[in-house]
Formats: structure tokens, sequence, C-alpha cells
């Protein structure tokens, strides 16, 4: 509207009023419909000043690659394929009529759009990389390995049970009402062509067919602890457990996603508590790893990152009201202004950023723009003040919005931990996937699904309470190094080193310091 009347008013252009509403809606990308709705709007603005045209958006467009769910069939897709995956493999996929049905597409997308969804799964076309410490030393890892993880890991450990590598108890809460059972999720998938390729040959066998390929996946969630019998979580009386076998891909069980992890953890919750009553006293630490599957937030989470700044009629794009902020005095803040409203311009409106910083009071006298362009600010670890989202984005209710796994298991009454990311060395059942791994390619190729499973079922209870209580103090070695001071690399020499005991002395990570770059 304002350049529309810039361009009329200015004398040397000599537009007319269609000609000056044409040239400002072509200046907008738009065409004669714009400029249509362009005179419409200002002659009523002349007729009454008060006037302006309010956008209606509901943010209805969104990347179909950031549907958490659509990510995650898509990642679930490619394991299914095989590491040498290409972007046309999810061209045909996406060609599939269910999937088009599903996706809500009329066509299947181009090979372009397939790569540029690998790289927003953070998938890069290059060499694989080797190495151990992969990401362990990035900044904002080690800020929440140091400053969350295990500040709060440490804090809780004086309530757990420890013992040496002969299982013999070292350490237990004085009181058994305090007790606090460390219990650690994660999934992992078995192949069925997954078998060892080296074996003592006779001269006199000759060559035999391979199977191409990797055969069919079978995924396994399951939860485990020291502290629990058998160490796998099963009830009470052994007739219920807590793993879940799941056969990813189309035509089979679907793909695993974030409604499956909370009703497995839902089992998990009941299953502990066959063993420990609420009433017990004890509770259960529970560990997931810091995946997007389980970091899934509630429709009606906090978020500032797709906020108008504006007051205007606004829906997140779940179609659900967000829940109430907190004010800095510790009331309540409802971000929508009530139906009953004084001023019936903004009944049932969204209040947008500028109004809820104001009742907070950090709206700044100079005003500020909305967002700094695509949220990529400056400095913001220093400054939080840059704009208006990233403001409300530093604010504690919004920075603390748990998400809903973490939601359900501190709802009923226990205690949640994301592990640090690039850190399966803290995670210990990724060492019992492993040892039972080495157990599963000491069998035949699986005729079925059914024995696959019956092969799979067998090699994890196939390790043993102590092997997992063994496992538990390595990872545990780990956490004290990190706690020490040492990097990944300087840990994992650490752990090969010195493994007596959890902890490791303060004399012993000197030298290690010194001696490991």
């Amino acid at each position: 509207m304002l350049a529309f009347l810039r361009f009329y008013t200015t004398i040397s252009l000599e537009l007319n009023w269609t000609e000056a509403s044409e040239l400002a809606a072509i200046g907008a990308g738009k065409g004669k419909a714009l400029a249509r709705q362009l005179r419409v709007w200002v002659g009523v603005y002349l007729r009454d000043p008060e006037f302006l045209p309010r956008l209606r958006c509901t943010n209805h467009w969104k990347a179909l690659i950031e549907d958490e769910d659509i990510a995650q069939e898509i990642k679930l897709h490619l394991l299914g394929v095989g590491k040498f995956f290409t972007a046309m493999d999810i061209v045909k996929y996406s060609a599939q009529a269910d999937v088009m049905e599903r996706w809500g597409l009329s066509r299947p997308i181009s090979e372009w759009t397939a790569t540029r969804w690998l790289k927003k799964l953070d998938y890069r076309y290059r060499n694989e990389k080797k190495g151990y410490a992969d990401g362990h030393e990035r900044e904002d890892v080690v800020r929440y390995r140091q400053d969350v993880f295990l500040k709060k890991w440490f804090q809780l450990q004086e309530r757990m049970v420890a013992r040496d590598k002969g299982g013999n108890v070292v350490q237990a809460p004085a009181n058994h009402l305090l007790l606090l059972i460390p219990i650690t999720h994660d999934e992992s998938t078995f192949y069925a062509h997954d078998q060892r390729k080296k074996r003592w040959v006779h001269s006199s066998e000759g060559a035999v067919p391979v199977r191409k390929g990797e055969g069919t996946s079978l995924m396994v969630s399951d939860f485990c602890s020291p502290d629990l019998p058998g160490g796998w979580l099963r009830s009470k009386d052994r007739n219920q457990e807590a793993r879940v076998f799941f056969k990813a891909g189309k035509n089979r069980d679907g793909y695993f996603n974030n409604d499956d992890i909370l009703e497995t953890t839902r089992n998990a919750i009941n299953l502990f508590e066959t063993h420990y009553p609420p009433e017990s006293g004890v509770k259960a630490l529970f560990l997931f790893d810091n995946a997007k599957t389980h970091c899934k937030r509630a429709d009606d989470a906090l978020s500032a990152r797709k906020m108008p700044k504006s007051t205007r009629q606004w829906l997140p794009r779940s179609g659900v009201k967000m829940r109430d902020g907190t004010l800095p005095n510790g009331n309540p803040q409802h971000f929508w202004f009530p139906d009953n409203h004084p001023d019936p311009k903004k009944a049932g409106m969204f209040k947008g950023m500028e109004v809820i910083l104001r009742e907070r009071g950090l709206w700044p006298a100079r005003g500020l723009r909305a967002e700094c362009e695509g949220f990529k600010c400056s400095a913001p670890d220093e400054r939080t003040d840059c704009c208006a989202r990233r403001q409300l984005f530093s604010q504690p209710d919004f920075v603390n919005q748990k998400s809903k796994l973490e939601e359900l298991v501190e709802g009923r009454g226990h205690h949640f931990l994301f592990y640090p990311k690039f850190h399966c060395e803290l995670n210990f059942i990724e060492m019992c996937w492993g040892r039972a791994k080495f157990e599963y390619r000491m069998y035949g190729i699986p005729r079925n699904e059914n024995q696959q499973e019956e092969y799979v079922r067998k090699v994890l209870d196939s390790v043993s309470p102590l092997t997992m209580i063994r496992f538990a103090n390595r990872s545990v070695r780990f956490m004290d190094a990190y706690r020490q001071g040492l990097s990944g690399s300087q840990a994992a020499w650490a752990g090969r080193k010195y493994h007596g005991h959890r902890t490791l002395p303060p004399e012993f990570v000197a030298e290690v310091k010194q001696k490991v770059v």
C-alpha cells in the first residue's frame, strides 16, 4: 500500500491510479489481482485511517521434509536400501501410490528435491569418516555434556547401586527409599545376511553363491539396567517384556516414530513398577539417545520459531494453541487475547511477539525487528536482543520446554536424561548390541523372518548380567573422565589403560593430559 501511494504521488512518474497500483503489485512479485486489491484497500484507508488490512495467514505451507514423521520414514526406508543409496531411491519411493497419498502429493518429487532432502537430513556425499571423536568436541555438545548431563548424573549417582567388575556391591544408598535405578534405552537393527565372512575352509570346498545385499532388516527396541533381574527390562513375573521387534518398511510394520517410542516407554514404566511400585519410593532414571524421534514436542509446546511479530489471526501449523508461557514474576501468560476483549479488533487474536515481550518488560524503546535474516543471529550466545524472535527464543520457559517423552517419564514420577550427541560410549546398551551381534554372526543365514527373530532373541538373552555390569562400569569411567576435563580421544585412551574401577585417579588423569593430545 505504501509503495502504491508513493508511486501515485510522485509527480515525475506521471502514473495514474491504476498504473501506480499495477507497478506496486509487480514490485511485490504479483499481478493485476493484487493491484485491484491494493486499490480497494487504499480506498478504504483514505476513508478510514484506522483501517489496515490484516493478513490472516496460518503458515499452511511447510516443506515435507520438515515433518518429523516423514523424515523418519525416509531414514528408515534408506536403512532398508543399504549404505549405498542414491537420491533416486527416495524419488522411486515417493512415486508409490500409498506414499503419495500419505504425503499428500499429486506427483513424485524430483531428483533435485530428493538431493536437497538428503542434505536437510544431514547426509553429505563424501568418503566415510574414520576416527573416534567425531562431534565429541563440538561446542554445543560439550556444553550439554558438562553442564547438563554430567551435572545431573553425578547428583543422582549417590542414590544408585555401584558394583565392581565381579558384580559385588561396593556402594548403595543408606536409605532404600532413595534408591534410583538407571534404565537405558536404544534401538538397533539386525540384518539377515550379516554373518561372519571368515572361517576355516577345507581345500576341497568349492565356491558357493553369495546372497546379494544385507537381507531383511529387523529393528529391536529395548531397555536394560545392571540393577534389573537378568539385565533386560521385564515384568516381575517374567511374562511381559519391554523388548519390541519392528520390521521397518513398506508392506511390513511401517515406520518407527515418536508415537511408537512413547508407547514402548509407557510399557517400560509399567513393567518397572511391577518391581518397584510407586509407593515403594524407588525411582528410575530413564536415559535416551538425543535423536529427533525422541525429541519431538507436544502439539501445544512453546516455540518462538514461527511466531509473527504483530497481533493477528494466527495458529501454529499443528492447529493447536500453545500452552501458557510464564511471566518473570511466575504468573502464567496467555498468548491469545480473550474472545471477550474490550477491543473487538483484538478479540481472539494472537498477541504477537511484540505484545508478549512488552508484557514481560523486555521490549526496548528503540524497538526490535522480527527476526535476523534466516534467524542466523550474529552472536546468539553473547546477546539476545538483536531481534524479537531471539529475545523470546531465549526466555527460560521457551528454553526449558521439554519433549513429549520427557514429559511422559517425569509425569509418572521418574527421572529423565538425554545422552549427549555423538557419545555412544556413555550408553552401555550400545556395547550390549555389539556383544549380541558378535554372537549373531555365528549363526547361519536365517531361513525366514521368524527364524531371524528367534536368533536375535537368543543372542540378546545371551548377554549376561555380569557382562552388563562391566559395560555399565565402562560407561561410568568415561563419564568420570569427561568430568575431570578429558577430551573424547583422551577418555578413550584412559579407558583402555585403566579399567579397574568406575572412576579414574586424579594422578592418572594428569598423566593422560600430558601424553594424549
